[in-house]
């Protein structure tokens, strides 16, 4: 039996990196349960491998995507001839660079940096071709249990989980929460509790439209002050208060309403309308 609880606290964690190492055998072994013999697995942040050394065992090959020298040093103690490590930040790492392949990623990263990572495996919603989302089949993510009901939240959500993180996730992927994770889950214990999140990355966008550009500038646009509603809001981000008035009434929006409360269908149908009276004032 692994004791993961002795194994952390000999390691000496760095706050600055935002270290908290998964020690519940019964989470990591949900983990596992993702994983197929034929998956190529890109972990993101292996940390002192608890989980790496698993993922080798279950998997056809596992990259391990490490920036702490330490936790490197401890990598190196695995013992698998499938398992390669990479000494590097995931932000600075293409996953063509990595192999030609089709990836399964298991991530358990520094909540500060979640939306940076995913931003840069997933791309934003009008780079229909990135590279990276292109190489992926679908991400196995620890992040913030907050964070978790955000990635999977929709206009009919409570409170202001809904956003562009919602968004973004969702425009490429089916979201959902497999386990609510408890903080003692994890060494040093972080002071919230975690969620594992899966994302299965779809070929195609959530949403068919002739602009994902101008779909991206209105959601980004209505968002940027929520406390606003979707009139005001879209005035603020650089939207004539005449088109908006005209593009509101033809999508059967109301102007009183708050950007949460617009499905991403309903934006795509706000942004075209949004292009139409643009064009038509040009």
């Amino acid at each position: 039996m692994n004791n993961y609880f002795l194994r952390a606290k000999q390691f000496r964690t760095k706050k600055r990196l935002g270290q908290n190492f998964l020690i519940d055998e019964k989470t990591i072994e949900r983990i596992i349960e993702e994983v197929k013999p034929t998956d190529t697995i890109l972990e993101i942040g292996a940390g002192a491998g608890f989980v790496t050394e698993q993922l080798v065992k279950h998997a056809k090959k596992v990259y391990a995507v490490e920036i702490d020298e330490d936790a490197i040093a401890e990598l190196k103690k695995i013992d698998a001839q499938n398992l390669t490590i990479i000494h590097n930040d995931i932000l600075k790492t293409e996953l063509k660079d990595v192999e030609d392949t089709t990836f399964k990623i298991i991530a358990n990263i520094p909540y500060y940096i979640t939306s940076p990572i995913l931003l840069h495996l997933l791309g934003e919603i009008d780079d229909l071709n990135n590279d990276n989302r292109n190489r992926i089949s679908e991400i196995i993510l620890m992040v913030q249990y907050e964070v978790a009901q955000r990635i999977i939240a929709n206009e009919n959500s409570d409170g202001k989980q809904y956003g562009q993180l919602s968004i973004l996730t969702q425009f490429y992927a089916d979201t959902e929460i497999i386990k609510k994770v408890h903080r003692r889950a994890f060494y040093p214990a972080p002071k919230v509790d975690s969620a594992l999140v899966k994302l299965q990355i779809r070929k195609n966008p959530i949403v068919k439209t002739d602009d994902y550009t101008y779909l991206r500038k209105t959601i980004k646009a209505a968002f940027s002050t929520r406390r606003k509603n979707i009139k005001n809001a879209l005035m603020n981000g650089g939207f004539s208060r005449e088109i908006i008035q005209q593009a509101l009434i033809s999508s059967g929006i109301e102007e009183s309403i708050r950007a949460e409360s617009l499905s991403i269908q309903k934006f795509t149908q706000l942004a075209q309308e949004l292009k139409k009276y643009e064009k038509t004032k040009s």
